[in-house]
């Protein structure tokens, strides 16, 4: 029942956050982001979403093959 809980509230948050998102991104009207705007937007989040899914294969694989073991 709190795994239940949790999801729920963690996804009513998620939907929060997207309508809070989509709403400033959508009062910014007369604001026009070029391509070289897009471009540099589409680099920072592809470059941060490879950094972060490498990091996280980089725990699990440690995790997994026993080298945090040795440490202690």
């Amino acid at each position: 029942m709190k795994r239940a809980f949790l999801f729920v509230v963690m996804a009513v948050l998620l939907i929060g956050a997207g309508f809070f998102a989509f709403s400033i991104w959508d009062s910014l009207d007369g604001v026009d982001i070029g391509g070289h705007g897009l471009t540099a937007m589409l680099l920072g989040i592809g470059f941060s979403l490879v950094i972060g899914i490498g990091l996280m294969v980089l725990v699990f694989y440690s995790s997994r093959s026993g080298h945090d073991d040795d440490v202690g």
